[in-house]
């Protein structure tokens, strides 16, 4: 994808989606401000691979993109706007560039600590220096690795992830779990060991409904490592097809297929209702950012979205 391609791709949009048929459509981002009593703003990023500096000028297809430096700066105006800003991440942090090579992800963990990530989900690549090496440069990480349907119960990574994770933002009650590609034919058997695979669409429900209905999140999230989409695949489990056979999951923020979703999608799940879907392609290139609109009794009423584009227009 060219740079202009890829502009046209992205944008930003008010209620484009909507997840209940209650919903009050607005026009201008401002009017939902006002109008509502909570709000959350979910930053996502997937599928970094090491990609601490921006693309080179002469780079034939991303020219002068990306860059953690950038994303820095743009999380920093958010946050500076916004009072209730959770930032995510789907995995493949690791592997791409000579900074993994020599750092072994200690830079990439740094860095993100820095910008002051919430939780983040493990993707394939994330195993790429075994399980020894995704352990040494833990500690850098001063935020938490959900993986659900990953059971590292006979490893060196027994208790140092978590199933789930529950965030409290200004009164809204946010559930979060996680969900990885089955490991098998993408990982060497010596670099994930004895880690089990879960199925991805049972230990989801399962989760889901825990946050739900148990703990009374007002909104749960999961952070996908599975892939969007197969269509070359039909029998392989995906973030379309994980969002038709569940339920009670309103926002799947996907990896590993890479996509550049151009604003998130609305699929219908297995009780009717709308579940929200987006991905924001890879190397950093873009930031994800969804607001969430609920009013007093913390129902959610409205969405809006913006995939910021990250280049030179950034300082950082």
């Amino acid at each position: 994808m060219n740079r202009k391609e890829f502009l046209k791709t992205v944008g930003g949009g008010t209620l484009a989606l909507s997840l209940a048929p209650n919903l009050v459509f607005a026009r201008q981002k401002s009017i939902l401000d006002k109008n509502s009593a909570y709000k959350l703003t979910v930053l996502h990023t997937n599928d970094q691979h090491s990609r601490i500096e921006p693309f080179d000028s002469s780079y034939s297809r991303n020219p002068n993109q990306g860059g953690f430096a950038r994303r820095a700066t743009l999380i920093q105006q958010f946050r500076s706007q916004e009072k209730n800003v959770l930032l995510l991440d789907a995995g493949d942090i690791f592997q791409g560039t000579p900074y993994f090579n020599f750092y072994g992800g200690e830079l990439e963990f740094k860095l993100m600590s820095m910008m002051g990530y919430d939780a983040a989900t493990m993707g394939n690549h994330d195993f790429d220096n075994g399980l020894e090496g995704f352990l040494k440069a833990l500690p850098n990480a001063k935020f938490p690795f959900i993986t659900s349907n990953y059971d590292f119960s006979n490893t060196i990574l027994d208790g140092k992830t978590e199933k789930y994770k529950i965030f409290k933002k200004d009164g809204i009650k946010v559930g979060l779990f996680g969900v990885g590609i089955e490991l098998d034919g993408l990982v060497g058997k010596k670099q994930y060991q004895e880690t089990k695979y879960l199925n991805p669409v049972e230990i989801a429900q399962h989760y889901a409904d825990f946050l739900r209905k148990e703990k009374g999140c007002d909104l749960v999230i999961c952070l996908s490592h599975i892939g969007y989409d197969y269509r070359d695949d039909a029998d392989k489990i995906s973030d379309k097809k994980l969002a038709a056979q569940t339920d009670n999951i309103d926002l799947i923020l996907g990896g590993h297929t890479h996509t550049f979703l151009p604003e998130p999608q609305s699929f219908t799940n297995k009780s009717g209702k709308n579940v929200l879907v987006n991905q924001v392609g890879w190397a950093g290139l873009l930031l994800g950012r969804i607001d969430f609109y609920f009013d007093k009794n913390k129902s959610l009423q409205n969405i809006s979205w913006n995939n910021q584009v990250i280049d030179d227009s950034i300082l950082g």
